[in-house]
């Protein structure tokens, strides 16, 4: 029985019985006239005339001109149609005031006060405001469903690709990265075998954090930074310490109870150690900073350019890139977050500010 009256949309006859009373009651005084009004007034029928046709004129509108005109893009066509529905409605409904005369037996005067030569008073200032009301109100009503339905496929598709581009990142590891970093360690196995042994074990929790430990939307703010600590590490092995300067400070952390969304920050510092790579025999710097207080999370990253190197929108190696990160950003920090990104001739900067959402 639901089923039925969902499909055949029998649940629209009570909103519209209701519009109109409400309607009715505005004008008539109290419910109490209202039911005195419809159960022995003479001109009750003309009431029924308004609810009738005005949903008539609605629903062609509704289920026929907006999927036939407005949909396709034929606007002119689908203007003069609503306004020849609104017309003809309302006429409809004009004669309703005519028919009630002559079923009650009474003249126009005695029922509405009005003449029959006086129909210019019925059709355009009685009846077509109600008409037009009535009409915009349906409109609005299905154009706001659509756009709400479009909206939230809109949402639900994003977010199937943002799953699918994190699902990526979980299973796919920067071939240059992974290559760079086991070379680094075969190299530290004999010169320095302990520091070879924390590398390895670094490289490890980052395949287990990839892996298996960042499925949530949100993850503890300790594990990201962790992660983001020994990529730093691992990608200092294969910088040449006497032509690069490594800075990265950590000021007034606040970690506890903070959570983010996983994979949000390392691209921007994949990015800076991706710059520096190019070009080596020059002198290259990184300068980072994080700062973490109960209110916002500041992360700023400038570091060196080789001249005339040409940025690459697609950001880090894994696939997500720049442009893709201040997508994510955009659809979950929607209005508390602020990105800004400079690209100058010889050196690149970021400054991205996140404010804490309640969980």
């Amino acid at each position: 029985m639901k089923k039925f009256i969902l499909r055949s949309k029998l649940y629209h006859i009570p909103f519209w019985l209701c519009y109109h009373l409400v309607w009715l009651t505005i004008n008539v005084g109290s419910i109490s006239e209202v039911t005195d009004y419809l159960l022995h007034s003479d001109t009750t029928l003309k009431f029924y005339f308004y609810v009738v046709f005005q949903v008539i004129g609605v629903y062609f509108n509704l289920y026929y001109l907006i999927p036939k005109l407005l949909y396709v893009g034929k606007y002119f066509r689908y203007v003069l149609s609503v306004l020849a529905t609104i017309l003809i409605s309302n006429a409809f409904i004009t004669s309703g005031y005519f028919l009630t005369a002559y079923l009650s037996g009474k003249s126009l005067f005695e029922l509405f006060g009005v003449y029959p030569n006086q129909f210019a008073t019925i059709y355009f200032v009685w009846a077509l405001p109600s008409t037009v009301a009535c009409m915009t109100l349906g409109m609005s009503i299905k154009l706001g469903k659509n756009w709400l339905e479009a909206e939230k496929r809109k949402l639900s598709l994003e977010k199937q690709n943002l799953e699918t581009e994190l699902k990526y990142l979980k299973s796919q590891i920067n071939p240059h990265f992974l290559f760079n970093t086991i070379n680094s360690i075969f190299a530290l196995i004999h010169k320095n075998p302990d520091l070879a042994s924390e590398s390895l074990a670094n490289f490890s929790d980052m395949l287990r954090f990839q892996l298996y430990e960042c499925n949530d939307e949100k993850i503890d703010l300790d594990k990201e930074l962790h992660f983001i600590e020994n990529f730093i590490d691992l990608e200092k092995l294969r910088l040449d310490s006497e032509s690069t300067e490594m800075q990265f400070d950590i000021l007034n952390l606040s970690r506890e109870g903070k959570k983010i969304a996983p994979f949000i920050l390392i691209p921007f510092i994949e990015n800076a150690f991706k710059h520096i790579s190019k070009g080596k025999g020059k002198r290259h710097f990184i300068h980072m900073s994080l700062q973490v207080d109960d209110k916002i999370l500041k992360l700023y990253i400038e570091n060196s350019k080789g001249f005339n190197e040409i940025l690459d929108d697609s950001g880090a190696s894994n696939g997500i890139g720049l442009k893709n990160v201040a997508r994510r950003l955009d659809l979950l920090y929607p209005e508390s977050h602020s990105l800004v990104i400079e690209n100058q001739k010889d050196r690149f900067s970021i400054k991205l500010e996140l404010e804490w959402q309640k969980s």
